[in-house]
């Protein structure tokens, strides 16, 4: 079957969908940033080079950088699929208490694969996406067929609750809302794995971020509408950017800190969920580029894949195999560009591994 008939078949699919979360799962593997590290620590570049290099970290601890976005992208995303894959279910005859099984489980092993990629062999940690999205995904069903009143309502209650517990929590050494291992976070790691975790993530983020997963079941309700585009994006891109200046404005009194997923930082965040959200879906459902979607719905179609491949080492060993000839072939270039070079080849061996295992039907789903 060539790609013009897959993609006659996808007509009825609202393919931003995967497009969104295939450019979402295809920044976490392209290791760009370590070419903007090398350019910056050789003092080359200029500003641009260095803001650009600065978008492509975490903020050390008080800040909003691009790739500080990625989690939430993540996390957005796989609420918008789930009015779809609910909806498919029901119609093809499966009672409401069989998904909420199936959504049980699917969270039971993300937590499973989550802890597995965040433990030791002396200690564990929940901070890792898959755990993380673990509790969302199963707060976000259970609200799925709610009204959107009480999915806002919920979502902005978890928020405030967390908020104030941190601001109010009265163990000493603990009391100190905004200060990294000395917050209601850092104690309740304490509590749960005897120890707090390095970086000063903290596991009681999947409750302030289930609101990103929340708010992605609604904007998947809302494409799922018989609405025009214009109604829909409007209401995208008039939430995002209220998310935005909300978000933006509440840094003066509650810093936006992603590491402890702070209100500011999720309202902030999920305001650049909606706005990423809208131009997807203006740019492949709207004016209709369809076959540029693909390249990234390939990659979108296996989430799980690409980020077990990417956390498990797939990726080094993928650069291992394609070094000895970049380096060799390019021995002429410099340092940077022989970098760059690997990682364009990495880059499309991981793409192709996704494009083999979408020609063969193949998707590693939980």
């Amino acid at each position: 079957m060539n790609e013009k008939t897959k993609l006659k078949q996808e007509e009825n699919r609202i393919l931003s969908i995967d497009f969104f979360r295939g450019f979402t799962m295809f920044m976490l593997v392209t290791g760009i940033a370590t070419v903007f590290n090398g350019l910056v620590d050789e003092g080359k570049g200029g500003a641009v080079i260095a803001f650009l290099d600065k978008q492509l970290e975490h903020a050390e601890w008080n800040g909003l950088y691009a790739w500080d976005l990625i989690q939430p992208f993540f996390m957005f995303i796989v609420g918008v699929a789930m009015p779809f894959s609910l909806a498919k279910r029901l119609a093809r005859g499966d009672s409401w208490k069989k998904a909420f099984y199936h959504a049980l489980t699917r969270s039971f092993w993300l937590l499973v694969l989550g802890f597995m990629l965040g433990a030791g062999r002396d200690s564990f940690d929940l901070t890792n996406v898959l755990a993380q999205l673990s509790f969302t995904y199963l707060v976000s069903f259970l609200l799925l067929q709610k009204n959107v009143k009480w999915q806002l309502f919920v979502s902005f209650a978890m928020i405030l609750i967390s908020d104030l517990l941190y601001r109010f929590w009265p163990v000493e050494g603990f009391n100190q809302p905004f200060t990294p291992d000395h917050n209601f976070g850092s104690w309740v790691d304490l509590a749960i794995t005897g120890g707090l975790n390095s970086g000063h993530w903290v596991a009681f983020n999947a409750v302030p971020t289930a609101a990103h997963t929340i708010w992605g079941t609604i904007i998947g309700k809302l494409l799922m509408m018989e609405w025009p585009h214009r109604k829909k994006l409007l209401i995208m891109i008039s939430a995002g950017l209220a998310g935005i200046i909300i978000g933006y404005s509440m840094d003066h009194f509650i810093p936006i800190i992603k590491r402890i997923c702070t209100s500011s930082f999720i309202i902030a965040s999920g305001g650049w969920c909606l706005i990423a959200m809208a131009l997807s879906y203006w740019l492949i459902d709207v004016m209709n580029f369809r076959k540029l979607a693909l390249f990234f719905a390939i990659v979108g179609m296996n989430p799980i894949f690409i980020y077990l491949f990417s956390n498990l080492g797939g990726k080094r060993l993928l650069t291992r195999m394609a070094e000895p000839f970049t380096y060799r072939l390019f021995s002429w270039t410099s340092d940077i560009a022989i970098n760059m070079i690997t990682i364009i080849v990495v880059t499309a061996m991981v793409w192709y591994i996704c494009y083999f295992l979408y020609k063969r039907k193949v998707f590693i789903k939980i």
